[in-house]
């Protein structure tokens, strides 16, 4: 074979060298980008639904069941087969040898396979059970206030009463008014945290957490010590203190501390439940429990805390839509308000460590 040939021979080679390279570089480094926000959005959305739906089945008399997703697999694999043949000719022509010709074939195949593993464990046991009928810890409660979200939605939603206030209830056959106290107190609250005079206070301790509120001692504009001075009136503490501990229970009768009853989180979620639109027919044939428009007495709060929607199909911009005795519920994307007590209620779930994992069983699907 002429030195020409073999140059034209290598480059060919080389050129299949190069595709063939291609085609078998990593893909695992580009599937991160992808795969992070494609996988955390299903899992958001899923959790989304999952709470919904939880809350429409309390109204329906059916008992909440949760399934987290303990973890996820994503498998990869990247098959590559390369095959080619080559020939070289010189073709003479009359006067002078001719140049020299490459002919051949090449081929370059893949096969691209996604299996991802998603493990489900179920949440149930004693020890689950337990945790969702269990009060929510106070400084749960504080997080929320201490995290931004405001009063006049965390106290609502999570206290039954404090130091013998009581909140209001909507649940049929247990419903009761607020105390107007109850309600003044929310909203001098919310009133503190936006003038940057609500402290709150959660410290880690080996016998569990230490929870406090505290008030600016001094150098406070004359309206806000007006509204602390009303707190304190409201929550019958009679010593003058910059903090007061927060604890869980009934009124003690003691001027120096705060007794914060809070609900469980299947309160919570059946004080939810009670205000979702269900269809008046399912109510009358028994399949449901009356709402809060029934069941609400006279002097209770005319806001509704979440706003679910029911009918034969969601509206293609819903917040969270799920199906349920062939009808579907959802919350319109446009209720920012409801989009945040639904946001509070998943926290809580999260820092009232509700989801307490029972090892079996644990269901294992591969998505193909």
């Amino acid at each position: 074979m002429s030195r020409l040939h073999r140059c034209l021979l290598l480059g060919a080679l080389a050129m299949l060298s190069a595709a063939a390279l291609g085609a078998c570089s990593s893909i695992g480094p580009g599937s991160v980008v992808r795969d992070r926000s494609d996988y955390a959005a299903a899992i958001g959305d899923s959790w989304k639904q999952q709470t919904l739906l939880n809350i429409v089945k309390l109204r329906y008399g059916d008992f909440p069941v949760f399934m987290e997703i303990a973890q996820v697999v994503a498998g990869y694999q990247l098959q590559t087969a390369v095959s080619g043949g080559f020939t070289a000719q010189n073709y003479i022509t009359a006067a002078v040898g001719g140049p020299a010709a490459i002919g051949g074939t090449a081929t370059v195949g893949a096969t691209y396979t996604d299996r991802p593993t998603i493990i489900y464990a179920p949440l149930t046991g004693n020890d689950f059970i337990r945790k969702l009928m269990s009060p929510v810890p106070p400084s749960a409660v504080l997080f929320l206030l201490q995290s931004g979200y405001s009063a006049l939605v965390v106290m609502p939603l999570t206290v039954d009463s404090i130091n013998g206030v009581a909140n209001e209830s909507r649940r049929s056959g247990m419903s009761r008014p607020a105390d107007p106290q109850f309600v003044r107190l929310t909203q001098l609250l919310y009133e503190l945290q936006q003038a940057n005079a609500l402290q709150v206070r959660v410290e880690r301790t080996k016998d569990g957490d230490t929870t406090g509120i505290g008030f600016p001692p001094t150098g406070v504009p004359p309206d806000v010590a007006a509204r602390i001075a009303e707190v304190r009136s409201i929550l019958q503490l009679t010593r003058p203190a910059s903090g007061y501990a927060v604890r869980y229970g009934g009124y003690s009768g003691r001027g120096d501390e705060i007794a914060l009853a809070t609900r469980s989180m299947l309160q919570v979620m059946l004080e939810l439940g009670v205000v979702a639109q269900i269809p008046e027919a399912d109510v009358a044939s028994g399949r449901a429990t009356p709402g809060s428009t029934t069941a609400q007495p006279p002097g209770g709060s005319t806001s509704s805390p979440l706003v679910i929607s029911s009918g034969p199909s969601p509206p293609p911009d819903s917040f969270v839509a799920v199906p349920y005795k062939g009808k579907w519920f959802w919350i319109a994307d446009t209720d920012v308000r409801s989009k945040l007590v639904f946001g509070g209620v998943m926290l809580l779930f999260s820092i009232s460590e509700v989801g307490v994992r029972s090892p079996p069983p644990v269901v294992t699907v591969p998505a193909n």
